[in-house]
């Protein structure tokens, strides 16, 4: 985001527009960054739109996968995807002349900043999905119908970019950086609140399993107990790694806002680029965890290669 590339010079990896917003100006003195090669940006980019568009032709392949959850999994996909392409088509614009450059600029940053909103969007839509299919598995087709999942799918996206155009427009304000900074903490709660319940779900099951396996018998079967427990496990390593690569970039942006002048943050300031690397590295790991892990796609994924591959 051009707030992204305000602490960045050798990398280019956003623009002038969020560089504006997200700018620190504690005084005239310069930032020096931690430089990372640009060379790890574009392997990264290219290994994340690769995997991502996998996942989609994948999902869009097999009718199997035509479920509420696997298309919130698509468009995760296609939003990861986003920051991957506006990467690459900022570092081919580079090699034009400025005015070039300049006319870019608005482009990527819209197109990162409607990721930024549509992967967090849809972490929720996935949390809320499996949180649904755990405590109201009997009504889950009743409550998730295909009219409320495309609504929501539209909503996300046309707000989403509405929101991007919005951050451009107003890119000088802080205002609009504490509005970005309010919806991830939003989302956040969400996730956790979500996540805690479905964990303590799956703790109460597997006391269940070590009652059944001393010959006490609740009528719950230990198979199911397991398979909630590992769920949980799984969403908990998920909210995980949602933190630790989210986490740090809008830390970064509320130390923009609240003390731009304090020695402590204008040395995180110094940081900004791994904080990108690790935004794009949550953009590769997606697919592993929401899509990899399930057999159906992983199947699908196989034969994609395979026919490739011939």
């Amino acid at each position: 985001m051009t707030s992204l590339t305000s602490l960045q010079s050798d990398v280019n990896i956003t623009n002038v527009t969020l560089q504006s917003a997200l700018e620190v100006k504690p005084n005239e003195t310069t930032i020096i960054h931690i430089e990372v090669h640009k060379g790890v940006f574009l392997f990264l980019c290219l290994l994340s739109l690769l995997e991502n568009i996998l996942v989609v032709v994948a999902i869009a392949k097999n009718h199997n996968l035509h479920s509420p959850m696997y298309y919130f999994i698509c468009c995760l996909a296609a939003s990861d995807m986003l920051v991957s392409i506006s990467n690459l088509i900022e570092t081919a614009a580079i090699e034009y002349n400025e005015p070039m450059v300049k006319m870019m600029d608005n482009i990527v940053d819209t197109m990162i900043l409607c990721s930024l909103v549509t992967s967090l969007s849809f972490l929720g839509a996935i949390a809320v999905d499996r949180y649904v299919t755990i405590f109201y598995a009997l009504r889950y087709h009743s409550i998730i119908t295909q009219c409320r999942v495309v609504s929501a799918i539209t909503g996300i996206w046309l707000a989403s970019m509405a929101c991007s155009i919005t951050f451009i427009v107003f890119s000088d304000s802080h205002i609009v950086i504490l509005c970005l900074i309010g919806f991830f903490i939003s989302m956040l709660l969400l996730m956790l609140g979500l996540y805690i319940h479905m964990f303590v779900l799956a703790r109460k099951h597997s006391q269940i399993i070590m009652a059944q396996q001393k010959g006490v018998r609740r009528g719950f079967s230990p198979h199911q107990a397991v398979a909630k427990l590992r769920g949980a496990i799984t969403l908990t390593m998920l909210l995980g790694i949602f933190f630790v690569c989210w986490g740090p970039f809008f830390l970064h942006l509320t130390l923009i806002v609240s003390c731009p002048k304090h020695p402590f943050c204008r040395e995180y300031f110094k940081y900004f680029n791994i904080t990108f690397v690790l935004m794009i590295f949550n953009s590769i790991i997606d697919p592993i965890i929401y899509a990899f892990r399930s057999r159906e796609l992983r199947k699908t994924l196989k034969d994609i290669v395979l026919c490739c591959s011939q």
